[in-house]
């Protein structure tokens, strides 16, 4: 009774109280009915995911015959004596039970070895997974992350640099095929190709070439007959390009270039074709329009195609890469190389007006200056060619651009041969001073309200039919406008003179000086005046510096005194100091060694003494024409020639040079052959005895030559040269009688012939009665006379 009643003691709960623990009640079966939801969700997909496991692991596994047991003797006697025995002799029972195991079939499922005896050693499945294997090969390692900064944020402590990590994606790998060993054994297994000998081979590939060559003239005749329609076929052409068979890729790839070659010089237009804007492709034209359109179309793109392969070709041989197919070797690459640089430099020449010429421009002249010989001269003659027959100036213009960006590029480190093109320009026959009638402003036609003040009703008809006719005129023309071309030529010399001064300034000891110079002597006489002295100051300097070889500073004196013979006649400048370094540098030629100097010296002597006769001196010209006697004596026979024809030229402009033929000497003083100033060595009280010597040279030129000099070159008479000498230059003199051929001109005459001598009879017998007696013997042989001299010959005695 105590205990209950101080169980009744306790304090009965309040509302509130009751009402705050089933709050807490409620909430805790809320989250344990929560939890229960996810440990089941957990367990069900955990099942789903064994599930499927399982599935995927019987698809992949391969079906293995069943394991079976061997049985012990004992069971095998068992059973065979409970097969032997009837049926009759089983219990009923046992029956039932083997028919009811017939109706289940769960028992073909199960694992067979479980019915193995229990004292059996238990046998595990190949297929099941070891505990080890389960475990996971490398451990889990976190997730690359890349960190990526942002821009910083500025608090009032300062700026605060913010930063943000973003998972590394890895590139997904391609996911191998497996490969069946069937095929790989069938790849292993060499083909047996059947051996054929080397007739054979040969008489296949001739067979093979005969049907690409009928193949490539058939495609060329169809497009040659007809273009606006067989188009297509250059495309099938063009795709032989590409030739596969190895044993007649090569050749059947030069033919293709060759016939894709003459295919294009053929049916090319004479006119540059632009592309259609959109506005003339939506408008609506004639059949005929649109098949010259899609012909034209065709055309450009197959050419610019065909452009791309020579390109391509050029290229792997100059960059000596991996061949780009197994039928060619690298070795049939240079000849391959050769055949595409033939043929576009052919393009070069041929179609200068169509389009990508810029782009074979660009082709073309870095293999101007190519290691290979064959290679840079085939390009240096088809750029010459370009130049010569251009007339309008464009395609000399880009030709020249190239160049120029060429040689700067590669720091002037050029062959010489390519700055030698540029004097294959044809600007010279431009003159880029205009005409006074050039320059007076152009008529214009009438105004109207001159028309309606000045002219009559019937004059102003005539007058507008007139300036009509003019107009019409104006358009018809074929030729380019004067003042187009002397723009064009103008901004190619730019270029060129642009060229010039670069290698005179930074390149001053580069092997391009001579062809510099030679270009600017013959371009002097466009360059503007304003360059001139500063032109004159380099060209002595280069001359003085001593680093100059002698035909370099006679290239450097004719240049300057080109300049000085064009538009430098204006100029009041006497160029004493080039004077002197050439009289001074004459006897620098001899016979030993190379006569091609002899030409350039030549030139100089015309251009210093005969062209500016009213600005040379007479001692001056003493000077030299006594120096030039000397220098004959010991030149070759052509270099004498010209030598001599050039004291005659100077006799014949300065008459009162023949002082020079006469012995007397003047009280002016002496001689000075050693002084190396014309004017101050007294030329004048000397005498050209070398003459005498010249006269008995071996060759007959120089003798007629000499002896036409000591008569003082006469124009007429005993003396005189024929009309055909007298009309030659010493330049051409010398090149008529060169030696380079090793051929003599005139040609020696040969050795006698000799001739067998016969015995004659003559009057040599003073004895007359002998000369009879032989005279008869000649005539009859047969008859055999003796002849007694002994009788004679003592009546003689006697008579003595």
């Amino acid at each position: 009774n105590k205990q209950a009643s101080k169980r009744n003691k306790k304090k009965k709960p309040s509302f509130r109280k009751l009402l705050k623990t089933s709050n807490l009640k409620l909430e805790n079966k809320q989250k344990n009915r929560q939890f229960k939801q996810q440990s089941s969700a957990k367990k069900q997909r955990k099942e789903h995911r064994k599930l499927r496991q399982a599935i995927t692991d019987v698809s992949h596994k391969t079906l293995k015959p069943l394991e079976r047991y061997k049985k012990r003797p004992e069971e095998e006697d068992e059973e065979e004596f409970l097969e032997s025995l009837p049926v009759d002799m089983m219990d009923e029972d046992d029956l039932e039970q083997i028919r009811a195991m017939a109706k289940k079939a769960s028992f073909l499922t199960r694992d067979i070895s479980s019915c193995a005896p229990v004292h059996a050693k238990k046998r595990k499945s190949e297929q099941q997974v070891k505990k080890y294997e389960k475990m996971p090969r490398k451990m889990q390692q976190e997730e690359e992350k890349e960190l990526i900064h942002l821009l910083p944020i500025k608090d009032k402590s300062g700026l605060i640099p913010q930063s943000m990590e973003k998972p590394v994606v890895p590139e997904a790998e391609e996911e191998e095929e497996p490969i069946d060993q069937d095929e790989l054994n069938k790849e292993e297994e060499p083909e047996s190709v059947p051996l054929l000998t080397p007739q054979e081979q040969l008489e296949l590939r001739t067979e093979r070439l005969t049907e690409k060559k009928l193949r490539i003239a058939s495609l060329s005749s169809a497009v040659l007959a007809d273009p606006h329609v067989n188009i297509k076929k250059l495309k099938e052409l063009r795709a032989m390009l590409m030739e596969t068979d190895p044993c007649i890729a090569v050749t059947v790839r030069k033919l293709v270039m060759v016939s894709l070659l003459e295919v294009f010089k053929d049916i090319v237009p004479s006119y540059r074709i632009r592309p259609l804007t959109e506005e003339e492709k939506a408008t609506k034209v004639k059949k005929e329009t649109l098949q010259l359109r899609e012909f034209e179309e065709g055309l450009v793109s197959q050419y610019k195609f065909f452009l791309e392969d020579l390109e391509q070709t050029v290229k792997d041989w100059k960059q000596k890469k991996q061949k780009r197919s197994q039928a060619v070797s690298l070795q049939s690459y240079k000849g391959l190389a050769e055949v595409a640089i033939r043929c576009i430099c052919d393009l070069l020449v041929a179609l200068p007006h169509f389009n990508f010429h810029n782009n074979i421009v660009v082709m073309v002249v870095p293999l101007l200056s190519d290691p290979d010989r064959k290679v840079s001269e085939m390009c240096c003659e088809a750029v010459r060619k370009l130049l010569k027959q251009d007339k309008l100036g464009q395609a000399s213009l880009a030709v020249v651009k190239v160049i120029s960006g060429m040689v700067k590029g590669r720091n002037y480190k050029v062959k010489p041969e390519v700055l030698n093109c540029l004097h294959c320009l044809r600007i010279k026959e431009v003159e880029m001073k205009k005409d006074t009638e050039d320059t007076a402003p152009k008529k214009k036609f009438m105004s109207f309200k001159e028309k309606r003040t000045n002219l009559s009703r019937m004059q102003r008809k005539w007058k507008k039919a007139e300036e009509k006719l003019q107009k019409e005129l104006l358009e018809a023309e074929a030729s380019e406008s004067k003042d187009k071309k002397i723009k064009l030529h103008t901004e190619t010399l730019n270029i060129v003179f642009l060229t010039y001064f670069r290698i005179l300034k930074k390149a001053q000891k580069s092997i391009l000086l001579p062809s510099v110079l030679e270009g600017l002597a013959k371009f002097a006489h466009l360059i503007n005046l304003e360059f001139f002295d500063d032109l004159l100051a380099v060209l002595y300097g280069l001359i003085t510096s001593g680093d100059l070889t002698y035909r370099e500073s006679l290239h450097c004196i004719l240049t300057s005194f080109h300049i000085l013979s064009g538009q430098g006649d204006v100029l009041n400048i006497d160029p004493l100091k080039f004077y002197n370094h050439l009289y001074k540098t004459l006897l620098t030629l001899h016979a030993g060694g190379t006569n091609e100097d002899t030409a350039i010296v030549l030139q100089c002597l015309d251009v210093m003494l005969t062209k500016r006769r009213k600005q040379v001196t007479l001692q001056r010209a003493q000077g030299f024409l006594k120096r030039l006697s000397t220098l004959g004596l010991h030149l070759l026979p052509d270099s004498c020639v010209g030598i001599l024809a050039a004291n005659r030229a100077l006799m014949h402009t300065f008459p009162k040079c023949d002082i020079l033929l006469d012995n007397e000497m003047q009280g002016s003083g002496v001689y000075l052959p050693e002084l190396d100033v014309p004017e101050y060595c007294n030329p004048q009280n000397t005498a050209l005895w070398e003459l005498h010597l010249l006269k008995r040279h071996y060759h007959p030129m120089v003798r007629k030559f000499a002896a036409h000099l000591m008569k003082g070159a006469p124009s007429e008479g005993s003396g005189a040269l024929s009309m055909e000498l007298s009309r030659r230059t010493p330049v051409q003199l010398f090149e008529d009688y060169s030696v380079k051929d090793m051929t003599f001109n005139p040609p020696v005459a040969g050795p006698p012939s000799k001739k067998k001598e016969h015995f004659t009879i003559g009057d040599a017998f003073l004895d007359s009665e002998l000369k009879t007696l032989i005279d008869a013997a000649l005539q009859n042989e047969s008859e055999q006379t003796s002849l007694d001299f002994t009788s004679q010959h003592t009546q003689q005695e006697t008579s003595i």
